[in-house]
């Protein structure tokens, strides 16, 4: 068959609402700073009526990456689940919007539609509390097997690796996309996904991830160790590829007994981190999707996720199409 997508993702289908605030704020709310909480409704309505102006906007780390993609004047669809309700449809509205293809049914009768609670304090970390509702109930029902054999690249988030109906919905992506010979990619999100299940993962990424997205804190946890070459070395003997992001330090790319080292890409103030490696695994797969290099492909991320920690929100404000071309990519 042929790709009539570059990158299909499958995550939480959530609605970002963003907002500033200070450290006394995050205390009040027993928040930690830079961390991401799982929360229950009643609690959400709690948090989101203390916060304060801000924007909201359908989000998810898998949607903000494959609306990344989109920027990039990459063809990309997305299946993740809403309710129906106004939240649900403001996100497939988005979405589809934007040229991105949407392939899941709409839960009826159940939870509403996640949101996830964002306070970015004045140094730029964001603090998340996450109220997941339907997107917790995506299953194996919900992969749409057509769309997942016309992309390229099947991209899966880390964080809804949590309910087991949602792990089981990735192995049977992974079947579908093996049978279609696509490159199957995955970020770890979060190192408290990592803590959580380090030990399937790790049988997960072994049996069927290609391209592996991580953070130095999730890495060094993945592989149990405080030292980022000894992570760096253990992910070379497990994927076909790893890209690590170091903040600041930039990004390593890994492929077989290769290294490239990617620089930041300068910015004159970092606004809000929200998304940052949401646009670089953007930016990183769009280039992978074209045939590009994979210090390209680093270079793409990086300039992706510069974009995104300028501003508020999770997704780029402007072409990310326009700003390659300017860069020379």
């Amino acid at each position: 068959m042929t790709a009539l997508y570059d990158v299909a993702a499958i995550g939480n289908a959530i609605v970002d609402v963003i907002s500033p605030a200070d450290d006394a704020f995050l205390a009040s709310e027993n928040l930690l700073k830079g961390g991401m909480e799982l929360i229950d409704e009643d609690r959400a309505n709690q948090i989101y009526g203390r916060m304060g102006p801000g924007i909201e906007t359908s989000g998810g780390s898998a949607a903000n990456t494959i609306s990344g993609v989109a920027s990039f004047g990459g063809r990309g669809a997305f299946c993740g689940k809403v309710a129906r309700d106004q939240l649900g449809e403001v996100f497939v509205h988005d979405i589809q919007s934007q040229g991105i293809g949407f392939g899941s049914s709409p839960l009826v009768g159940g939870p509403a539609t996640g949101r996830c609670l964002i306070a970015v304090t004045p140094d730029g970390q964001r603090t998340m509390a996450t109220y997941l509702g339907s997107a917790a109930l995506f299953a194996p029902d919900d992969v749409d097997a057509d769309l997942i054999a016309a992309a390229q690249i099947v991209y899966l988030e880390g964080y809804l690796f949590d309910p087991l109906p949602a792990r089981r919905a990735f192995a049977k992506a992974a079947a579908i996309a093996r049978t279609h010979e696509r490159l199957i990619a995955l970020t770890l999100s979060d190192a408290f996904v990592v803590d959580r299940h380090r030990e399937a993962l790790l049988g997960f990424i072994q049996s069927e991830v290609d391209v592996l997205f991580a953070n130095e804190s999730e890495i060094t946890s993945l592989f149990q160790t405080a030292s980022f070459d000894q992570a760096a070395e253990a992910a070379r003997s497990v994927v076909q590829i790893a890209a690590v992001t170091r903040s600041e330090q930039g990004s390593v790319v890994i492929a077989g007994a290769d290294s490239h080292l990617i620089p930041a890409v300068a910015i004159e103030k970092v606004v809000d981190t929200t998304g940052a490696g949401d646009q670089y695994a953007a930016g990183f797969c769009f280039g992978l999707s074209q045939g590009r290099s994979l210090e390209v492909c680093g270079r793409l991320g990086s300039l992706a996720a510069a974009e995104v920690i300028a501003h508020y929100g999770p997704r780029p404000q402007v072409s990310l199409k326009e700003l390659a071309a300017k860069a020379g990519l």
